[in-house]
């Protein structure tokens, strides 16, 4: 790399999950695992519940309520979107599944980081434990009927929890195909 090269990244601050970086005159974060991806996982239980998880978040010092989610690859590096989207449901759910299906990739917020997400659904689920989180997480397991889901999230938001607003685009992708059609249910 060309240290003259004013455009260059310049890593100003690395943490164990995050680093800070300055490209020119533009201020932004990158993941520090293998790929600097997140999983979040589209889950409709076989009762036509949709898994959302609940927990405080530091950066926002408040609870949210998200769809359950998880870095890829920073457990294995090699792990697949697929594989991680399955373990991290299970761990924060209680729920796994037979199938994950990556739907889409893209960014998490393009001028403030790096970090890409994919939306993963996830399908043939079956309860298998708690949930929950691991030892440093404390995440409540919520399991809302699908046909109130967006009723309940906007309740949620009433109450002063803060809300993912990717959860709109988790909704949307649990009756469509990206392309629009109608998704058979």
């Amino acid at each position: 790399m060309d240290t003259n090269d004013k455009n260059a990244p310049r890593v100003v601050f690395e943490g164990r999950y995050q680093r800070m970086v300055v490209r020119g005159t533009w201020e932004y974060s990158e993941r520090t695992h293998a790929g600097g991806l997140a999983a979040i996982i589209i889950a409709v239980t076989p009762e036509d519940r949709i898994l959302f998880v609940e927990q405080f978040r530091i950066p926002l010092q408040a609870r949210t309520i998200e769809m359950p989610a998880g870095l890829v690859g920073d457990i294995d590096a090699g792990e697949s979107i697929e594989d991680s989207a399955i373990r991290e449901l299970e761990e924060e759910t209680g729920w796994t599944a037979e199938r994950a299906e990556v739907l889409m990739i893209g960014p998490t917020s393009s001028g403030a980081s790096s970090e890409k997400v994919a939306f993963v659904r996830a399908t043939g689920l079956r309860k298998v434990g708690e949930g929950g989180g691991d030892g440093t997480e404390d995440i409540t397991v919520h399991e809302v009927p699908r046909a109130g889901a967006a009723a309940w999230l906007v309740q949620k938001m009433g109450e002063g929890y803060e809300l993912d607003s990717k959860l709109w685009a988790g909704l949307w992708m649990i009756e469509h195909e990206l392309d629009g059609t109608p998704r058979a249910l």
